[in-house]
C-alpha cells in the first residue's frame, strides 16, 4: 500500500502538543460517514449470541494483532487461545502456530497481542533462521517464528514475565522498525508505562515513553506507519494489566524509531482505549481515503483523522448513517495486494462477548 504524501511530511511537522491537545479534547464526538460495508469473515463458533460469518474457526478467541508480508496471508494473534491463525482473502488456512507461554509456566496457554512481520535478516531464532513472524504477549514475552526452525511454534526469545509477578511485563503491542541500517523491535509495556526498544539480536536498546502524558495511562499499541512509531495510550487499572474504557481515556503520539517524541497528536476526545490503527490508501477508501484510522477498544468505533492537521474527520459509518460499532474492537489493518486481500479493504480483529469469542472482518466502502 502507498503511503500518503502528507504521511511522509509528518516527520518535517511540529505542531504544538498543547494547540492539538486543545483541539481534540473540544472534539468528544464525530459525525458518521460513508456507507461503508462490514462482512463478517470468521468467527470462532456458531451461537444465538454470535454474529453470522462466512467461516468457523475455533481458534479464532479474542484475536488482537494482524500481521503480513507484502503478498502473505494475515497472520492473527489468538489471545484467547495462545496461537497464531492465518487467513488468506478472508478464509482460514490450516497453519496454526502456538506461541509458546514463559519460561516459568510450560505447558500454559500464552495470550499474544501485537505481532509483525520481518523481512530482514536479522531476529535469528536459529543460525542463519531469522523469524518471518514476532509475536508479543501479555505475558510479558517476544517470539520469532521461522518455518524451517518449527512450522508450527514460535521460539522464545526474550522473557520478561517475571515468574508472572507484578512486577513483570505486559506486552499489548509490538511494532518493528529502522535506524539507519540497524533494525529494532518496539514492544509497548502497558505495565511499566514505556515502549521498550530491542536490538536484532533481541537485547535491550532503551525505552521511551511521553512524560507529558497524565499519570496512570501507559502505552497500549505501537506501530510503524511511514517510518514513524504511533504509539496509542489508554488508562491503567489498579494491576497495571488491563485498560479503563471510557469517553476520552485515550492519547495518540508519534515517535521517530530513536524514541524521540514528534508530537502529540490525539487526545481524549473521540478516543476510548484507543489500539488499532492503520493508515487509509489514498484513494478507493471514500470520504476517509489519506486519513489515519485509529480504532476503539472501548465503544468499538473507528474514528477517521487527517494524519496532518490531526483533524478528527468523522467516524466509519453504515448505510443508516449510523457509525459502525464493533464490540471489542482491536487489530486494523488494509490488505497489503495478496492473499492478505484487497489493499483498499480494512480488515479488523475483535474479542467479541466481553472477549470470550472473536470476529475477523472487513469493512470496504460502498463508494469506492
Amino acid at each position: 500500500m502507498s503511503v500518503p504524501s502528507r504521511l511522509r511530511r509528518l516527520s518535517l511537522i511540529a505542531i504544538p502538543a498543547t494547540v492539538v491537545a486543545a483541539v481534540q479534547s473540544s472534539t468528544a464526538s464525530a459525525v458518521a460517514q460513508g456507507p461503508y460495508q462490514q462482512t463478517n469473515l470468521v468467527a470462532n463458533r456458531v451461537g444465538t449470541d454470535m454474529p453470522t460469518a462466512q467461516h468457523i474457526d475455533p481458534h479464532l478467541v479474542n484475536p488482537w494483532g494482524i500481521s503480513a508480508g507484502p503478498a502473505t496471508p494475515f497472520w492473527v494473534s489468538d489471545n484467547g487461545t495462545g496461537v497464531t491463525t492465518l487467513y488468506a482473502n478472508g478464509t482460514p488456512v490450516p497453519l496454526v502456530v502456538t506461541i509458546p507461554p514463559p519460561h516459568s509456566t510450560p505447558g500454559a496457554t500464552s495470550t499474544p497481542t501485537g505481532t509483525v512481520f520481518n523481512g530482514t535478516s536479522d531476529f535469528q531464532v536459529a543460525k542463519g533462521q531469522p523469524a518471518r513472524f514476532l509475536f508479543a504477549t501479555e505475558d510479558g514475552t517476544i517470539s520469532g517464528w521461522n518455518p524451517n526452525v518449527d512450522l508450527h511454534n514460535a521460539i522464545l526469545e526474550v522473557d520478561n514475565s517475571r515468574h508472572g509477578t507484578a512486577t513483570g511485563a505486559v506486552y499489548k503491542g509490538l511494532a518493528i522498525g529502522s535506524v539507519g541500517s540497524s533494525n529494532f523491535l518496539y514492544a509497548a509495556n502497558f505495565r511499566a508505562g514505556v515502549v521498550e526498544r530491542y536490538d536484532k539480536s533481541f537485547h535491550p536498546a532503551g525505552r521511551f515513553t511521553d512524560r507529558a502524558v497524565p499519570a496512570g495511562f501507559a502505552p497500549f499499541d505501537v506501530q510503524n506507519l511511514g517510518g514513524m512509531l504511533w504509539v496509542t495510550f489508554a488508562m491503567q487499572n489498579a494491576q497495571k494489566h488491563d485498560d479503563v474504557a471510557g469517553p476520552g481515556n485515550g492519547f495518540v503520539d508519534v515517535f521517530d524509531t530513536s524514541g524521540n517524541l514528534l508530537r502529540r497528536f490525539a487526545s481524549h476526545g473521540a478516543l476510548n482505549s484507543p489500539w488499532g490503527l492503520a493508515m487509509a490508501p489514498s484513494s478507493g477508501f471514500g470520504p476517509f481515503s489519506g486519513d489515519l484510522l485509529v480504532g476503539n477498544f472501548g465503544d468499538g468505533i473507528i474514528n477517521a483523522f487527517d494524519p496532518e492537521t490531526a483533524t478528527l474527520e468523522g467516524q466509519l459509518g453504515d448505510a443508516n448513517g449510523n457509525s459502525i460499532v464493533i464490540d471489542g474492537l482491536w487489530g486494523l489493518r488494509f490488505g497489503n495486494g495478496g492473499a492478505g486481500g484487497p489493499t483498499n479493504t480494512l480488515f479488523f480483529t475483535a474479542g467479541i462477548n466481553h472477549e470470550a469469542d472473536g470476529l475477523y472482518g472487513s469493512l470496504v466502502s460502498s463508494e469506492g
